[in-house]
């Protein structure tokens, strides 16, 4: 045999031999994952997500009294993008003054001829009076032309002076009855001027009070502060093309960044263990690096169904105890709300729990082999659950069943 061909034999002899290790190390390779009993603090937890609101904010309003004016919806032509950090006396916006406009040249179109008629009736008083102060003079001048008549007449037939007499007396009569139609007639003109006059008033009035009311169509801020849009009743936010009213005049707010919370709904299953007074870390979708520490506020004792579920939902409201210049309201929030909170207990991770009937086990590894322990449970959350009998703290345990393992009797508890 030459050596080449006992160089060849050598080689094939020795990679069967570690393809055979390779395939038997493989299979005697425990792929089975564990993990250990720990002893530490366990924390209940209700993840839900919400929205940052402030808890104090002060509202935008639009004019007061335009319902005075027979205005009532208003359209909002102009608005700020929300987020708008604004000073004082700093523009918000401008509604819609179409309607205002056409109030405004009525109102003109009444004061000209409230004018008009003022100036009538001017005229028609001054010449009215005019007519009446000339008759009384005639009058005047008739008494006088008859006392010289009868100063004349001194030798005169009694008749004659007799009927000069009467003539003069039924003159100075109608001369009173003039003086005081006249009187009468004057009152009469002066309360028709004050009539017409007062007309003129209102109208310049009213022109007056809607171009003061013009002026506040251009809203502006009281205060410095960050915009946020109104909500509507139907959940939407107002904003260019919306309306307001007398009942509902607020245009935008004005937040206080300083007293915040968040509003979230929770399920009908969480809501159970949500009580006032629980502890919760409030997280933010935008500053991943956030959290903040808050108190649950309010818990609702009646749910509503959103749009599109038919899902019941409860309003949990949380105060933030902290406060950061980055949060805004209508920012996501994520809220862990602890529940439940005990120290030194014993936990496992959920993965190692086994059940048969109404047993629970786990499979601990034990030297080099493996038992099945019942075990007592306690409570639990998403990752781990209680042991309050069964394991001790340091155990190794199974996540998952160990392949090929001979069926073992559980060990039950004493």
């Amino acid at each position: 045999m030459n050596k080449k061909r006992i160089a060849y034999i050598v080689g094939s002899i020795i990679l069967l031999f570690i393809i055979y290790l390779y395939f038997n190390s493989s299979n005697d390779k425990d792929v089975s994952l564990t993990a250990k009993v720990i002893k530490g603090t366990f924390l209940n937890e209700v993840y839900i997500s919400g929205e940052a609101q402030s808890t104090s904010s002060k509202e935008i309003n639009g004019p007061s009294n335009a319902r005075r004016f027979g205005i009532y919806n208003i359209k909002i032509q102009d608005l700020v993008p929300e987020g708008t950090v604004v000073k004082k006396g700093g523009y918000i916006g401008k509604l819609d003054v179409s309607e205002l406009n056409g109030k405004i040249l009525d109102a003109q179109l009444n004061l000209d001829k409230a004018q008009s008629r003022y100036i009538q009736q001017e005229l028609d008083t001054t010449l009215t009076l005019k007519q009446e102060r000339n008759s009384i003079k005639d009058l005047l001048f008739n008494i006088e032309e008859d006392r010289l008549e009868l100063e004349r007449s001194i030798y005169e037939p009694p008749a004659t002076i007799r009927s000069l007499e009467i003539k003069i007396e039924k003159t100075e009569r109608d001369l009173k009855e003039k003086k005081a139609d006249y009187s009468i007639k004057k009152r009469q003109a002066n309360a028709k001027m004050i009539e017409v006059g007062t007309e003129v008033s209102k109208y310049k009035k009213r022109i007056d009070d809607l171009l003061e009311l013009q002026k506040k169509f251009t809203i502006y801020s009281e205060d410095e502060g960050m915009i946020t849009y109104i909500k509507e009743r139907n959940g939407t936010k107002k904003k260019v093309g919306s309306t307001i009213s007398p009942w509902e005049p607020a245009i935008a707010s004005l937040p206080d960044l300083t007293k915040m919370e968040s509003k979230t709904y929770s399920n009908e299953v969480d809501i159970r263990k949500i009580k006032k007074g629980l502890t919760v870390k409030i997280g933010f979708d935008a500053f991943p690096d956030i959290e903040l520490k808050g108190v649950v506020t309010d818990v609702a004792n009646v749910g509503e169904t959103k749009a599109g579920s038919d899902i019941k939902l409860f309003q949990v409201l949380i105060k933030l105890n902290e406060t950061n210049k980055n949060i805004r309201p209508g920012m996501t929030t994520s809220n862990k709300i602890l529940t439940k909170q005990q120290e030194d207990v014993l936990m496992i991770p959920l993965e190692a729990v086994f059940s048969k009937d109404t047993i629970s086990y786990t499979y601990v590894k034990s030297g080099y082999s493996i038992d099945k322990k019942q075990v007592k449970l306690g409570l639990s959350n998403n990752e781990v659950v209680i042991i309050e009998k069964g394991l001790n703290e340091g155990d190794v345990l199974y996540l998952n069943k160990p392949k090929d393992l001979v069926d073992k009797s559980i060990k039950l508890l004493e």
